[in-house]
């Protein structure tokens, strides 16, 4: 595919461009445009696209020829010249007569043997060492009057269809117009303004200049003075239908072509800047132009590229892995980082690296003790019923067969010692939590060793080993706090009400103490029942009394208070519609909650909101709901303990109110002394570990040089960075040379291009846009044309008149008016000449 010596000489130079970028990993995507014939039928736009690409390939004929659009890619390969379509994979041509014939044959398939047009376009791809990797459209010709069994619409059907590919700003638009058809009616230039008003992507292409009448040229338009296009016109000369049937070598054709310009009197003037050569110049100047336009956004990108690169560069320049000092350094580095990684998680502080998205571990450790916790320990609380029961069994028990005439103090501390024993698995649970968030930081500031495996791998067994001996001996500490307060019942703690108060205690004394205090306040969303549950946002505040919402946080429109008494909570399913956990409150006997809803129905944004909801409503009185089972259960075993009497009863209120005072208490110690304890035996411990005796273990655990050994990643993440960054020099050097070896050509000025016909019918022979070999015409020498007005200019002698210098009389089509003063008599019709006499 030889014949454009202008692509050619551009192919190496964005080959070097490809080459430096290919070795950086990144795709260089220049973009270059799209090339699109647009034109009346039989206009040559397919010859003018042959001529462009170099090579004898597109179908050609008479009429409408391309009747579906041609999407030909021109594909850069060295390895050889073939062609492929889309629509037969895997299936090469060599020859290009072939090429033709598959693209006739699949127009056929499409449209039929008929004169139909289709917009599903034909896209075949050429590989090619001549070629640039370009876009270029063969459209099928504009229209207005259906032929045959074209649809009455073919005319919007075809324009719908090129308006489809030159209406994008990446597109320049070759628009073809015949120099012996009237250039004001071309539809070609007219769409062109149409999509490209300012016509920065708009070529004219003047064809079959070689059949224009004689003595007629089209001088005035490829001197761009008729009808102005921004960029002006470029005159070809396509092959003859009769050429193309006599095999005639495009070569050849482009040789005739210079001769013709050469030769023509109206256009040797500016053979140079006509042509096919002049045509193929000036496209490769805009791929060019568009090359150079890429270049400062290419060069600002890889010097950023650099810049980013530059120090980490430096260090690497001379660097030396098995450098002793440098691993002791690095590995000095990574544990101090470690460190102060440790107690910014925990400790917290502020500054600009604030994480906004998310608690950090430290936040999450305290919620574990302020809600968590809590929140555990209420769910380990007694019933109320079962804790009745136990007390009446227990007293029972104690007195045997005997009748018994006061309260006995051993079923209080039975009782206690049973509830006690329950605070071990919320206690150890919350050892549990915080242990689990300190090995999440340990993974978070190990993140940073990734380069020396090794060491990672030795700094987490040493902290996970340490961490996991400070969680067993706060376990046991825990256990043994929990067996201290067994040992003994402090019946003379100051906040146990003793034996004297507890028959008069009442349940809402320390709320009425507490006052109405607020909790908790937040977002919720408010669930309807049914299948499809709709939800609605209100902001929620939590009370020690009752849970009021209004529309907004400004507190002002109050939608609803409910009271809290009575209430329990459970947990919800997720709706069919929303995956957010929810929760619920329900009256314990059986009422209405809200309106008419059985339970309040509430949604939250995630589990741990949830959890700390749950949590808050425990601190106002409000108790998690007991299964169904255990009430099934607890209700049978009610059937077989027998009613009690009077004196039991009294004596079943006096213990169950000492044992609540003194659980109280109890609760009290546990939700101050277990987060003292997991905080100083774990937490604080863990951290002087890190910061203090890490090093140390680090030291003894094995060979330095072992542990320092990087990472194969890390090699060769050191030798990519080295690569990139010569890499990028390279291609910064590159896009200068491009610049130095290739020119910009500015944009032409606007022009006035407004393109008014000319008022009224032109003259005769003469069509817009031509001119006359000579002005005026040598008589006998004028083009034909359609009859028009008469021109002013003399006309050319007729035979009979009265002198060759003389114009012909006029030949008046109706009766002359009289002469009026001033004016000079119409010409008189002559007479036949006189026969002479004969002589007498």
């Amino acid at each position: 595919m030889s014949g454009n010596q202008g692509m050619e000489q551009l192919i190496p130079l964005v080959n070097k461009l490809q080459d430096a970028f290919s070795s950086l990993g990144v795709s260089l995507n220049l973009d270059l445009p799209q090339i699109a014939v647009v034109g009346g039928q039989s206009a040559g736009k397919s010859s003018v696209l042959e001529n462009f690409v170099g090579r004898d390939f597109l179908p050609r004929g008479s009429g409408i020829v391309t009747r579906r659009p041609l999407v030909l890619q021109l594909i850069f390969s060295p390895n050889g010249e073939w062609a492929e379509f889309l629509h037969q994979k895997n299936k090469k041509y060599s020859d290009f007569d072939a090429v033709r014939k598959e693209i006739e044959d699949e127009t056929d398939r499409m449209t039929g043997h008929t004169k139909n047009v289709s917009n599903a376009p034909i896209n075949l791809r050429v590989y090619s060492p001549h070629v640039l990797n370009l876009t270029l459209v063969d459209l099928p010709g504009m229209t207005k009057v259906p032929v045959g069994d074209q649809p009455p619409d073919i005319e919007h059907q075809i324009r719908s269809m090129i308006l489809e590919f030159v209406k994008n700003e990446n597109c320049l638009i070759l628009a073809v117009s015949p120099a012996n058809a009237d250039l004001a009616n071309s539809d070609a230039l007219k769409m062109a303004k149409e999509v490209d008003p300012q016509g920065l992507r708009t070529i004219g292409v003047i064809t079959k200049l070689d059949l224009m009448d004689e003595g007629t040229d089209a001088r005035e338009i490829l001197e761009n003075k008729l009808l102005p296009l921004r960029r002006g016109y470029i005159g070809v000369v396509n092959r003859s239908q009769k050429d193309i049937e006599g095999r005639k070598d495009i070569r050849a054709a482009l040789a005739a072509e210079r001769q013709f310009f050469l030769s023509h009197s109206a256009y040797r003037h500016m053979a140079d800047r006509m042509g096919t050569s002049w045509l193929q110049k000036t496209l490769n100047q805009q791929l060019t132009n568009h090359i150079r336009d890429t270049l400062p956004k290419l060069r600002s990108r890889l010097q950023s590229q650099m810049l980013s690169m530059e120090k980490e560069v430096e260090e690497y320049k001379n660097f030396r892995p098995d450098d002793p000092s440098r691993k002791t350094k690095a590995m000095l580095q990574l544990v101090q980082m470690a460190g102060v990684d440790f107690e910014k998680q925990i400790e917290g502080g502020g500054g600009e690296n604030v994480n906004v998205r998310e608690l950090s571990s430290g936040a999450k450790i305290n919620r574990i003790f302020v809600e968590r916790f809590p929140f555990e320990l209420v769910k380990m609380e007694f019933d109320e019923k079962e804790l009745r029961k136990e007390i009446s069994y227990a007293i029972k028990n104690i007195h045997g067969i005997r009748s018994g005439l006061f309260t006995p103090d051993m079923a209080f501390e039975i009782i206690v010692k049973k509830q006690i024993s329950k605070l071990k698995e919320p206690s150890l649970k919350c050892v549990d939590m915080v242990v689990n968030e300190l090995m999440t930081v340990v993974h978070f500031m190990t993140a940073k060793m990734n380069n020396y495996p090794v060491l990672k791998e030795e700094t987490e067994r040493i902290i996970t080993t340490h961490v996991r001996e400070r969680e067993q001996r706060a376990k046991d500490q825990l256990l043994l706090f929990v067996d201290i307060q067994l040992a003994y019942m402090n019946t003379n703690h100051e906040d146990f009400i003793g034996f004297a108060n507890a028959q008069h205690k009442s349940s809402h004394e320390s709320k009425a103490k507490l006052g109405n205090q607020v909790i908790r306040k937040g977002n919720l969303s408010l669930s309807h029942g049914g299948f499809l549950k709709s939800s609605r946002d209100f902001w929620f505040v939590l009370t020690t009394e009752n849970i009021s919402w209004y529309a907004d946080d400004q507190e002002r429109d109050k939608k609803y208070m409910l009271p809290l008494d009575g209430l329990r909570i459970k947990d919800m399913e997720s709706g069919f519609m929303s995956k957010k956990p929810m929760f619920a409150l329900f009256n314990s006997n059986g009422r209405n909650v809200y309106k008419d809803y059985r339970q309040l129905e509430l949604t939250c944004e995630s589990q741990d909101d949830v959890e700390s909801w749950k949590a808050s409503f425990l601190r106002a009185g409000v108790y998690p709901d007991r299964s169904k089972e255990e009430d099934k259960s607890e209700d049978k075993k009610d059937n077989d303990l027998p009613s009690m009497d009077p004196e039991l009863e009294r004596q079943v209120e006096t213990i169950r109110n000492l044992v609540e005072s003194y659980m109280n208490i109890v609760n009290k110690t546990f939700r101050d002394v277990v987060p003292k304890t997991v905080m100083h035996l774990v937490v604080n411990n863990t951290k002087e570990f890190i910061s203090q005796e890490l090093l140390a273990h680090l030291y003894s655990a094995g060979d330095q040089s072992q542990l320092m050994e990087e990472s194969a990643e890390e090699s060769q993440r050191r030798e990519e960075m080295l690569r990139i960054y010569h890499a990028t020099k390279d291609a910064l050097g590159i896009i200068g040379e491009v610049s130095a070896h290739t020119i910009t050509t500015p944009t032409p000025p606007p022009v006035k291009d407004d393109w008014v016909p000319p008022p009224g019918p032109p003259s005769p022979g003469i069509r817009p846009g031509m001119r006359t070999a000579a002005a005026p015409p040598p008589p006998g020498n004028r083009a034909p044309g359609p009859p028009g007005p008469r021109a002013t200019a003399p006309p050319p002698p007729r035979p009979g008149s009265t002198g060759p210098g003389l114009p012909a009389p006029m030949i008046p089509t109706r009766p002359a008016p009289a002469p009026g003063p001033g004016m000079a008599p119409p010409p008189r019709v002559p007479d036949r000449p006189s026969i002479p006499q004969r002589p007498s």
